[in-house]
């Protein structure tokens, strides 16, 4: 009898998709239950959107949740609600090999999904489909397409073929142009509570403790906890807690801890330090948070590097990591001026 596998692909947050070698059956996770029997019902209904715009941030599993749509929508026989894993087109998108069936993400070390492939895609939409009814397209991440590779979608999606369906995946909304967004449905998918993320996650670690660390560590993102878990980050990233809970405390210096982060990709450090800081500003009372606008601002500037290095910008990354940690040890300087700063060295490490 056939199970249902939870792992869906090999995908970090924010990584490129493995398409190949894919479990039977693709399921949604269970914080997308919801946004699941939507999908199902107007499939039941046949009112499904032919472009969809799945959005949330990072490590919420969007593009297992487009896998597992996808997949549904070109199985022969689907089951109970997910695709069979047994007919003719599962064989084939279980292998990654099936015709009617594209998945369009950044290529090679490009940062952007490029014109020609988009072009691509659109010419396949207007094919006939080959294995069975329908052709799904999946484009991730959508805020990552050049303008001209967006205008080019648009023909897709203004002149739809029949029982062909379109799948965009979006981190960043304001980062795709207002003419995509709008021909598209929106299915908003925020970061689940940590009472659906915690049983989850215990079936990947094996017991609840673990789980519970992880996603903490993880500042409460469960595929960047499971990442952590499969990938034996967890210690590494708790080393690097305690180096920024110093460098906060005044008891390092930038360049001691600018060495450290500049060993790893600029945009993986720029999330590790964002983390750090949206984890401490949640932990801060209200009279805290008055004197933390320096922070609060660090990380507005933080988020619009991390835009202009996904939309392909590459900055000195020595120089722009510097810039960001004497940010960061100026504003929680001023931090430290305030009496009401909670910041005991478990606290602002953990």
């Amino acid at each position: 009898m056939r199970g249902i596998v939870r792992l869906l692909g090999t995908a970090p947050p924010g990584g490129p998709m493995n398409l190949q070698g894919l479990p039977q059956v693709s399921v949604p996770l269970p914080w997308q239950a919801q946004a699941w029997a939507h999908l199902q019902e107007q499939i039941s209904r046949r009112q499904l959107p032919h472009a969809l715009l799945f959005a949330g941030p990072a490590g919420v599993g969007k593009e297992r949740l487009a896998l597992a749509l996808a997949r549904y929508l070109l199985c022969h026989q689907p089951v109970a609600g997910h695709n069979c894993g047994e007919c003719r087109a599962c064989r084939y998108s279980q292998s990654g090999s099936h015709g009617d069936f594209r998945w369009l993400q950044p290529e090679g070390t490009s940062k952007v999904i490029r014109i020609e492939q988009v072009r691509e895609a659109v010419a396949f939409v207007y094919r006939t489909a080959g294995f069975g009814a329908r052709k799904v397209v999946v484009l991730t991440p959508a805020e990552r397409m050049s303008n001209s590779a967006a205008n080019a979608l648009l023909k897709g999606l203004e002149e739809p073929s029949e029982d062909t369906h379109l799948i965009l995946v979006a981190q960043r909304l304001q980062g795709m142009p207002a003419t995509v967004r709008s021909r598209c449905q929106l299915v908003k998918l925020p970061l689940p509570p940590r009472d659906q993320c915690i049983p989850w996650l215990q079936q990947v670690t094996g017991d609840e403790a673990s789980a519970t660390e992880l996603l903490e560590l993880a500042g409460g993102v469960p595929l960047q906890a499971e990442q952590l878990y499969n990938d034996g980050g967890a210690e590494p990233l708790r080393e690097q807690r305690k180096l920024l809970g110093d460098l906060a405390r005044g008891k390092v210096n930038v360049p001691l801890v600018a060495a450290r982060f500049g060993q790893q990709d600029l945009a993986q450090a720029l999330r590790d330090i964002a983390l750090f800081l949206h984890v401490y500003l949640c932990r801060q009372e209200q009279a805290g948070l008055r004197r933390a606008r320096p922070l609060f601002q660090l990380l507005d500037r933080m988020q619009a590097l991390q835009a202009a290095i996904a939309a392909g910008s590459n900055p000195n990354p020595q120089l722009a990591l510097e810039s960001v940690l004497i940010s960061f040890a100026d504003g929680f300087g001023v931090m430290r001026s305030g009496a009401n700063m909670r910041s005991s060295s478990q606290e602002i490490a953990s």
